[in-house]
């Protein structure tokens, strides 16, 4: 049964908010625009900063709802909630409905981490606040706000929370691995 719970997290994250909205809003793909993904940071090159605000929120809410539900089930397994949220953010990241080109699972994280480790959630959130804030690089900001949501994590949520962020935060690096050769090479804008 924790398989159907899984399947629908993913379900759930696959929604392409970024895609829906920037369409709506300009009659463009978002894809054929910037770095061509599906997240807020290029719903906001594409589409500007309300249709980017409108997809943080949405693309949250998809990692939020799932996990909630799973944890509020009676009787479910400890680690559901947990399988939810690495399910969702895989399920933004690759969409089954865009070919599995999704985006950087960064807002679904924040969704996920709010509905699992509240404090984790806002550390990173700060921390992404701060470094873009400080560079003006978002993959600067959401790497630094991962390691800092997971670690806030280690310290103040359960261990199967703890599970699904390290799950979470290994999938949304993985996405980044481009930003961070560029980052590296020192040519990311």
């Amino acid at each position: 049964m924790s398989w159907l719970w899984a399947l629908g997290a993913y379900l759930c994250g696959s929604i392409p908010f970024g895609l829906l909205i920037s369409k709506a809003v300009t009659g463009a793909d978002v894809r054929a625009v910037g770095s061509g993904n599906i997240g807020a940071t290029n719903v906001a090159r594409a589409a500007g900063r309300p249709a980017a605000i409108a997809t943080l929120f949405l693309d949250a809410l998809k990692g939020i709802v799932p996990v909630l539900l799973a944890a509020r089930t009676p009787q479910a397994p400890p680690m559901l909630a947990s399988v939810c949220a690495f399910a969702a953010v895989l399920g933004h990241c690759f969409p089954v409905w865009l070919r599995l080109r999704g985006g950087k699972g960064v807002a679904t994280g924040l969704g996920v981490a709010l509905a699992l480790a509240p404090w984790a959630a806002a550390a990173g959130a700060a921390t992404w606040l701060a470094a873009y804030k400080l560079l003006r690089i978002s993959s600067v900001g959401s790497l630094a706000g991962v390691l800092v949501a997971l670690g806030v994590a280690l310290l103040t949520a359960d261990r199967y929370a703890v599970y699904g962020l390290l799950g979470v935060a290994l999938l949304i690096i993985l996405r980044h691995l481009p930003n961070i050769r560029r980052l590296l090479a020192r040519q990311e804008g």
